[in-house]
């Protein structure tokens, strides 16, 4: 049995609009490269409210060396955690000047949160143990120049 047109077209609307809404997690044009020392991360921006709060929410994998960075108008005290995220991270908690201030581990669907102590303008969530893999720890710099 055939489709109608207008359903055929309808269905077709409705995917297009699925796969669209659910993109950027693997649209490599949505990737900035962002210099850590030596190693460079391929990062999606979380820059608006809705995207800070989606994060890396509702995925199955991160790419090795990609992650996000999460991009505040102000220094201010954060606080993350790991709803429905099951992939393990580590964040990096950057000041204004692109030094890294902290770094924790997080664990998947952790309701715990992980707050920094100081108070920074970005962080940064890569996999679980990238940053020791990649010799990154507190007090490196972060090229942040564009952001």
């Amino acid at each position: 049995m055939r489709m109608p047109y207008r359903s055929a077209v309808v269905v077709a609307s409705l995917a297009l609009l699925v796969v669209s809404a659910c993109g950027g997690a693997n649209d490599e044009s949505d990737l900035y490269p962002l210099s850590v020392g030596e190693h460079t991360f391929y990062v999606e921006i979380a820059e608006t409210p809705d995207e800070r709060a989606r994060g890396l929410m509702h995925r199955d994998s991160l790419p090795d060396d990609h992650g996000m960075l999460f991009v505040f108008d102000r220094d201010q005290q954060l606080s993350f955690w790991m709803k429905d995220t099951s992939i393990p991270l580590s964040i990096a908690y950057i000041a204004r000047d692109g030094t890294i201030r902290e770094i924790y581990d997080m664990e998947p669907f952790s309701l715990e949160p992980v707050r920094s102590t100081r108070s920074v303008r970005y962080a940064l969530e890569v996999n679980h143990g990238a940053f020791e893999q990649a010799g990154i720890d507190i007090g490196d710099r972060v090229d942040i120049s564009e952001f």
